[in-house]
């Protein structure tokens, strides 16, 4: 046997290798199996999941596992562009076809032919677009923007988004018929809440690539109380979420374990509020044509005070949560994980206002933690 195949084999296996994805649990096995099947047959595949569920790593798969995997492998973002300059970045476009078209620049499908393009967020595409992709899948050709002559391609298409195509369809907003041919084979990704049983493996995987990025020597290991704040949790970025979040633990460690996440990095006293409370109006508290407070407004209102005496509201903010918190973990038998829910918390957010308040379990605060 020559050596020449041995070599490409390899450098495959590097290319698969460089794109995996982790993941153990029986949901994700079957979603990963499904996208080996699918890159071996040369059609267009359309994968569906939220954001930061991996749609990009599998459109990677699904090449590098294909027959084309030694072709050209080109992606393009469709929501990153205007309606104009999507078709001119897809289709290339002729000299003088519009101002500052001084020269012709081939488009994305000319630079996959062989290969493959992956089409991220196709729902924002306009309908003249989808009608010009259509005729592509359909019959492997274009014309650039501005030109009379037809170009012939051979591309495989993988599109990618995170809206529900079928419903778009139906309210006019996304061709049928374009779906109808995207869809050879649809791969919807699970989301991360669905295969908590991979957040141990994935967050540890993570932990030991932050630490050999910064030389740390080994990677500080998680805590039982860190591991099921990460399980208990909702993680609406999926797995670029939980990236982030152990990447930002590791970098703030100074110990050999990390006893507790930040979920959300956003969580201070200090966060701007996105819409503040108006000006006070003129009638109740000024006149902003003399500048002087209008006093008999001002001393009709009443002042609040709670029912326990605490006029200020630090100490009445803290005097509520205290009294909710620990009504919820008594209606729930301590369990946190159902009275977080109760309170409209995550596990990690209450176990934080536990902490803050200095509540009193009743018990030992590991055996009741759910």
């Amino acid at each position: 046997m020559s050596r020449k195949p041995f070599v490409k084999r390899q450098n495959q296996a590097a290319l698969i290798e460089k794109y995996r994805m982790l993941g153990e649990s029986e949901t994700f096995l079957d979603c990963m199996q499904r996208v080996s099947r699918a890159a071996k047959v040369n059609r267009p595949i359309l994968i569906i999941g939220e954001r930061g569920t991996g749609k990009e790593l599998v459109a990677a798969r699904l090449h590098y596992l294909s027959p084309r995997w030694q072709q050209p492998r080109i992606t393009i973002n469709c929501a990153a562009f205007s309606k104009e300059l999507l078709e001119s970045e897809l289709f290339g476009y002729e000299q003088g076809a519009f101002t500052g078209a001084v020269r012709a620049k081939p488009g994305r499908f000319e630079l996959a032919d062989q290969g493959s393009l992956f089409l991220d967020e196709l729902a924002n595409s306009p309908h003249a677009l989808q009608e010009k992709l259509l005729r592509v899948l359909e019959y492997g050709e274009f014309e650039r923007v501005g030109g009379v002559g037809t170009i012939g391609v051979d591309v495989r298409v993988i599109a990618a988004t995170n809206q529900d195509l079928p419903t778009l369809c139906r309210r006019g907003r996304f061709k049928e018929d374009l779906l109808d041919r995207l869809s050879f084979e649809v791969i919807t990704l699970p989301p991360l809440r669905s295969r908590i049983e991979d957040i141990p493996l994935m967050a540890s995987n993570f932990a030991v690539r932050m630490a050999r990025e910064m030389d740390l020597g080994s990677a500080p290991r998680f805590s039982r109380y860190a591991i099921e704040s990460m399980m208990a949790y909702h993680w609406p970025g999926n797995v670029r979420e939980l990236k982030n979040t152990v990447e930002r633990a590791v970098y703030r460690s100074e110990g050999e374990v990390i006893e507790e996440l930040e979920l959300d990095p956003f969580a201070s006293p200090f966060r701007p509020c996105v819409d503040p409370e108006p000006y006070p109006s003129e009638s109740k508290t000024l006149n902003l044509r003399s500048g002087v407070a209008d006093v008999a407004a001002v001393a009709a209102a009443p002042t609040p005070i709670s029912s326990n005496g605490v006029s200020n509201l630090p100490d009445a903010v803290a005097a509520l949560e205290r009294s909710m918190i620990e009504a919820a973990l008594q209606r729930y038998q301590f369990n946190q994980t159902k009275a977080a829910e109760d309170l409209g918390l995550s596990y990690y957010q209450l176990r934080r206002l536990i902490k803050k308040l200095g509540l009193s379990l009743g018990q030992d605060d590991e055996a009741s933690a759910d």
